[in-house]
C-alpha cells in the first residue's frame, strides 16, 4: 500500500470527557484504574492516549508532532486544548476527538456520548459467558465481584449485536495506528448497516490471515480455554506481525491488568450466539453477543 502525502491526514485519538471519573481518585474499589485514580481528571486514561500519540508520530517522523505530546509538558498540552474545547459542555459526557497534524498542531472536536457506568470504564475482570445474562438475583456468583454486579445491573441485558465483515480487509500502518484515513472502517460499517449509535458492531477480519483484527471502533475480547483472549497487535508495527488491529487504549489497559490475554481469533472459530467484549476510549467496555445469521 502506497502511503499518502503526509498533508493527507492526521493522527487522532477520541478521548471520554465526564465529570463522573472524578469521582474515580476517591474509591478504593477502584483502585484498580490506575490513572484515573492517581489523578482527578474527568478524561478517560488520557494518558494512555498521549502516549498513542506519540507511537504514532514516532513511526511517521513527524518530530514536531512528537514534541507537542511528549512527556509530562505534552500531557498538560493535550489536558489545557480539552479543557477548551469542552468549556461550555458542563458535566458531560462527550467524546473529544483530538487530531494532532505532522506539524505538531493539536484540535478537539466534541460530540454527545453516551452515558457509562463506572464498573464499565473501569472492570475488574470480564466474568465468564453468562454472567452479564444471567438472573441478577442468583446466588451461584456470590464471589463475583461487587463493581461486576452493577455493571450487570446497568448494562446486562442489553448486549451488543455483533456481525463479521462481508468483505476482508488489509493490514497497514493505517489499521494499526489511529488516523484520520478512516474510509475502509466506515465501509464495513456501511456493509454491516450501521448507521450511527446503536448498539451494534462489526468485526474486520484480515485478508491475508482470516484472523479478527477488530471491530470497527473497538477492541474486541473472546472467550477461548477458559479465558478472554484478544487479537495480537505488536508494540511496534510490523506488516506480517499480529493480527493487523489497533494499537488500542483500552486493550492496552485491559493487557496490562491481565483481564485478558493475546491470541489469534480465527474468523472460522466464531460460534453464533457466543458472548464477547467490546472497549474503546470513549465508552469503555460492554459486552456483545455474535451473529451469525
Amino acid at each position: 500500500m502506497s502511503e499518502p502525502d503526509d498533508s493527507a491526514f492526521q493522527l487522532f485519538s477520541s478521548v471520554r470527557f465526564d465529570a463522573t471519573l472524578l469521582d474515580v481518585a476517591k474509591d478504593e474499589a477502584l483502585k484498580h484504574a490506575g490513572w484515573n485514580y492517581l489523578n482527578a481528571s474527568p478524561y478517560y486514561m488520557l494518558d494512555f492516549h498521549r502516549d498513542r500519540l506519540v507511537r504514532a508520530a514516532t513511526h511517521w517522523g513527524w518530530e514536531h508532532a512528537v514534541a507537542a505530546v511528549s512527556g509530562d509538558a505534552g500531557l498538560a498540552r493535550l489536558t489545557e486544548v480539552l479543557n477548551q474545547a469542552v468549556v461550555d459542555q458542563k458535566n458531560g459526557p462527550n467524546r473529544c476527538r483530538i487530531t494532532l497534524s505532522k506539524d505538531g498542531q493539536i484540535d478537539c472536536e466534541v460530540t454527545d456520548a453516551t452515558p457509562a457506568p463506572l464498573p464499565g470504564l473501569f472492570p475488574p475482570q470480564f466474568p465468564a459467558p453468562g454472567f452479564m445474562t444471567s438472573d441478577p438475583n442468583s446466588t451461584d456468583d456470590a464471589e463475583v465481584s461487587l463493581l461486576l454486579h452493577k455493571l450487570r445491573a446497568a448494562s446486562g441485558q442489553t448486549p451488543f449485536e455483533v456481525t463479521v465483515d462481508v468483505d476482508r480487509t488489509s493490514s497497514s500502518p493505517y489499521t494499526h495506528f489511529k488516523t484520520t484515513r478512516r474510509q475502509l472502517y466506515d465501509a464495513a460499517r456501511n456493509r454491516a448497516g450501521i448507521t450511527g449509535p446503536e448498539l451494534k458492531e462489526v468485526l474486520l477480519v484480515n485478508s491475508s490471515s482470516g484472523v479478527i483484527m477488530d471491530g470497527s471502533i473497538s477492541t474486541v475480547y473472546f472467550w477461548r480455554n477458559g479465558r478472554w483472549v484478544t487479537p495480537p497487535v505488536p508494540a511496534k508495527y510490523g506488516d506480517e506481525s499480529g493480527s493487523g488491529g489497533l494499537d488500542g487504549t483500552t486493550r492496552r489497559w485491559a493487557l496490562e491488568r491481565k483481564i485478558a490475554v493475546e491470541e489469534e481469533v480465527r474468523v472460522d472459530s466464531l460460534q453464533h450466539g457466543e458472548e464477547c467484549w467490546m472497549s474503546n476510549g470513549v465508552r469503555g467496555y460492554v459486552f456483545g453477543i455474535v451473529d451469525l445469521q
